[in-house]
């Protein structure tokens, strides 16, 4: 494949006119990465990897390499997109800066709150720019929440709810191991299914001050992270907040966060923002875009993001989620864990055992 190279705006090498991007690790988030690069005026894939080649007959139209560094070193690229494993997100993101290239990192920024400081250091050590994807901040329901919140006359915020209630089956673990194993997922649903909803209650209750947390498995599965997760935040603010996230249920239900001011209660819920009002009607004040082809609840914050950091890199602003801003959501989590030390893990308890030795 043949490619058209200028030497573009600060020395950026570009593919006419747009950043030369390449996607390691071509799982199923790749396909929305995949998506929102293909709809940005800033950027164009111009290489893939995976270690697995038989995925490239799912992405015939890009160089496909087996061999991070091989790909690095042959196509001088301006960004990477790192859609691995949790595990591998630290060591990757170190190997791409001293090759010089701005790291675009999927959720989560680390493995653990301790290796994402370290990420934080190596983020403060170079001039190339390391954004977190946390999308979720670019939903247009959440913005116009905090556009809400942000005027006087709604009061200030008084607490905070984020439930994340999902169905993760068997096969979701089996199928991708490292998934369910604490040393290369870190940890189950609070770091891979509702991170985002941590995020989002960081951002509305600032900085934190405790947490009360329990982490614990309510499916059968036969892994070693949580399946589920509850906590309550107080934060420095004094915004208190509730969080739920499972993945035992049967179904994706729609994320809820919830916010109730000292006038106001507010809404999101099937990717739409509701204003509840004192009469018990809602009125809706915004809903998100939908992205055909994706899953409903990751909404049009992907292309958002990209842009943003596409824009950042060429333009030279700071205006994208940096390691620092996702160091709050892996304390949370840390939090949690600690919290959870004491609680004790819950077993399925069967009807029979109760009614015998309620007999015996």
């Amino acid at each position: 494949m043949k490619h058209e190279i200028n030497r573009g705006r600060e020395g950026i090498e570009e593919v006419n006119g747009l950043l030369k991007v390449g996607i390691i690790g071509l799982g199923d988030v790749s396909l929305v990465h995949r998506h929102a690069i293909k709809t940005s005026q800033y950027g164009k894939i111009v290489a893939v990897c995976d270690r697995n080649p038989n995925l490239r007959e799912d992405w015939m139209e890009f160089p496909f390499f087996t061999d991070v560094e091989t790909m690095l070193q042959e196509m001088k690229l301006d960004v990477v997109h790192i859609c691995l494993p949790h595990y591998l997100h630290y060591f990757m993101t170190k190997l791409c800066i001293q090759y010089d290239v701005h790291v675009l990192l999927e959720k989560p920024v680390a493995i653990s709150f301790q290796e994402a400081l370290e990420q934080n250091k190596l983020a403060l050590s170079t001039d190339k720019k390391i954004c977190v994807c946390f999308q979720n901040r670019y939903n247009k329901s959440f913005i116009t929440l905090k556009e809400r919140l942000e005027k006087e006359e709604v009061g200030k915020i008084k607490s905070v709810k984020g439930l994340v209630t999902w169905f993760r089956p068997e096969t979701y673990y089996t199928s991708k191991p490292w998934r369910g194993m604490k040393k290369e997922a870190g940890y189950g649903s609070i770091i891979n299914q509702s991170i985002h909803t941590l995020d989002l209650i960081q951002l509305l209750g600032g900085s934190i001050s405790s947490c009360k947390a329990s982490l614990s498995n309510l499916t059968d599965y036969d892994i070693e992270v949580e399946d589920t997760a509850s906590a309550t935040f107080i934060f420095e603010s004094g915004v208190k907040a509730f969080f739920h996230a499972t993945n035992a249920y049967t179904e994706n239900s729609s994320v809820e966060l919830q916010v109730v001011t000292e006038k106001e209660k507010f809404t999101i819920k099937d990717n739409k923002l509701y204003l509840t009002k004192l009469d018990g009607d809602k009125e809706l004040i915004a809903e998100d875009d939908f992205v055909p082809g994706t899953k409903s609840y990751y909404g049009n914050g992907h292309v958002r993001l990209i842009n943003s950091f596409y824009d950042s890199i060429i333009n030279q602003n700071d205006d994208y989620i940096t390691v620092k801003d996702a160091l709050p959501s892996m304390e949370m989590i840390e939090m949690m864990d600690r919290s959870s030390q004491n609680a004790q893990q819950p077993k399925r308890i069967t009807r029979e055992d109760v009614l015998n030795e309620t007999v015996s």
